[in-house]
């Protein structure tokens, strides 16, 4: 069952970040935290666990951080709020807690109806779609003034 929670919220806005304003170069957590202010307690976790899940990079050196490990319109959003579910163990099993006839035979089947209709959306919907709302929405990117054009 899908909670929204600080911690997935922080992990959609990190890789969100690295989609957004990485030039050719990794993003270290510390600047995320900048742009974002999302708390390291929080990110460096999450970032630790979303390269473990193969959604990001790492990148080790003074210069390293992190990256997309793939193309940003091959990770949907629904592999992020999975990722940070299993960190999170929320897993709990509704099944097994006691209830009414009501609670058990029509809210949790709801419940459990609404959550199957969110994972589809959100599968559906790409990093690069978000990105291209950033865009969209005039938010500038570090990443056009990190290039460089000299030859």
């Amino acid at each position: 069952m899908i909670r929204l929670s600080k911690k997935m919220l922080f992990a959609i806005e990190a890789v969100l970040d690295i989609a957004y304003h990485a030039g050719g170069e990794p993003v270290q957590s510390r600047e995320i935290t900048r742009r974002q202010g999302i708390p390291r307690r929080y990110l460096e976790q999450t970032l630790q666990h979303l390269v473990r899940s193969g959604v990001l990079t790492g990148v080790r050196g003074p210069r390293g951080g992190y990256r997309l490990a793939r193309e940003r319109r091959r990770i949907t959003i629904g592999e992020i709020v999975r990722v940070v579910r299993d960190l999170e163990a929320i897993d709990e099993a509704v099944d097994e807690l006691p209830g009414s006839d009501l609670g058990r035979q029509v809210v949790r089947p709801l419940w459990n109806e609404l959550h199957d209709e969110l994972m589809v959306k959100l599968d559906t919907l790409t990093v690069d779609d978000l990105c291209t709302r950033a865009y969209r929405d005039g938010i500038p990117s570090e990443a056009e003034k990190n290039l460089d054009f000299t030859i």
